[in-house]
């Protein structure tokens, strides 16, 4: 099969994708439509991948490069043949590649596209119901953007659901010393892009209240992003950024070692699908407290695996890190079970295939299409 891989940017995602096509029989090729997106990977695209040079993938792009890149897209189409065209986020690459009228078309949400950007005014919405309408396959990474995706005109009956996952191997736990009649510090975990969806500033001001309250409870800052400036003029007028380690944009090789040191994973996002995030911490058995959506109600069990809060509710989502603080000993059995949950449903390499069985999927519907077509109507 010619698959025609087409992304916005190449951000770790894409390098995850790419290097687990790269090792199948399917011949691959890579359409990047910008550069400059937030969290690009700094790993290059794997040796086995068909990177294709065109008119797009060199800056971030504009409204008006729209009928440019759309003429390039079906020059690439033309010189490539693929066989399908997996494109994603939706109101962009999923736009051009709906456009081109090239089938068969498998849609990937990139999960803020439906939780986020459908919302974004009338284009988005238009360009978002337009593409689902005509995708011959659509996948997501959960249930949550499925149900939405649905709402907006994708066939209900052609879609595939699968989380993304992680690598359980790479991801693994490490012995915690147990904390019951030590005064061990406390260490919070959050490394959500400092972004308003991902509620980072509700984070800064809970995390006031908890530094007055508890003088052995830390809180690690990782990532960036527009709300610095913000999110350090919380922390210093709550008089706390000294109980704040940030520690920029951890690179893949260092992220395991901060989850494997820290007690509990915060995320306080507003919309997300199936945060890798969050999986990423599960598989290292921290327990993760976070906002009560729709997706993280699919992988958090309140006092099984971690804990939800109503989002938003700095005041809240304070008083729950207290209680979980002055409970640390219930940690241990939490940890467990955040492990164990991960490798149900969060193993990459079990999930993987999922995408493979799309593609057929999406050949199988295009196939049966053009049949239909082709059969001459009764006189």
């Amino acid at each position: 099969m010619r698959i025609l891989y087409f992304s916005k940017d190449y951000c770790p995602h894409d390098h995850r994708f790419l290097a687990a096509l790269a090792e199948t029989n399917h011949q691959v090729f890579y359409l990047r439509l910008e550069r400059g997106s937030r969290g690009t990977e700094e790993r290059p695209v794997p040796a086995k991948i068909d990177q294709i040079h065109w008119e797009g993938g060199d800056r971030k792009i504009k409204v008006s490069d729209g009928p440019r890149l759309l003429l390039g897209l079906r020059r690439v189409i033309k010189r490539i043949k693929p066989d399908i065209i997996h494109a994603g986020p939706i109101q962009t690459v999923s736009l051009l590649a709906a456009l081109s009228c090239f089938r068969p078309l498998l849609v990937m949400s990139w999960g803020f596209d439906l939780m986020r950007d459908v919302d974004r005014g009338l284009h988005w919405r238009w360009a978002t119901n337009y593409v689902l309408k005509q995708a011959t396959y659509f996948t997501s990474d959960c249930e949550a953007t499925r149900q939405k995706a649905i709402r907006h005109g994708v066939n209900p009956n052609r879609t595939v659901v699968f989380p993304w996952g992680v690598d359980l191997g790479y991801f693994t736990p490490e012995p915690r010393v147990t904390t019951v009649g030590m005064s061990k510090e406390f260490t919070l975990l959050c490394n959500r892009s400092w972004e308003p969806n991902y509620g980072v500033d509700v984070l800064a001001r809970a995390f006031i209240r908890v530094a007055h309250g508890r003088k052995d409870v830390n809180l690690v800052l990782l990532s960036g992003g527009s709300q610095e400036a913000l999110l350090r003029q919380i922390l210093t007028g709550g008089g706390v950024i000294d109980r704040v380690f940030f520690g920029g944009q951890a690179s893949f090789s260092e992220i395991p070692r901060y989850y494997r040191k820290a007690d509990l994973f915060i995320s306080a996002s507003h919309v997300d699908g199936s945060s890798v995030s969050l999986m990423e911490a599960l598989a290292c058995g921290l327990p993760a407290l976070v906002s009560d959506i729709p997706a993280n109600q699919e992988w958090v069990t309140g006092g099984k695996n971690g804990w939800l809060f109503p989002d938003g509710d700095a005041d809240a989502l304070a008083t729950m890190i207290l209680e979980i603080v002055a409970n640390r000993e219930q940690l241990a059995e939490v940890s467990k079970a955040a492990r164990a949950v991960a490798e149900v449903r969060a193993d990459w390499n079990k999930n993987f295939p999922k995408l493979l069985q799309a593609y057929e999927l999406a050949l199988k519907v295009n196939k049966e299409e053009k049949r239909v077509q082709e059969i001459p109507e009764s006189p």
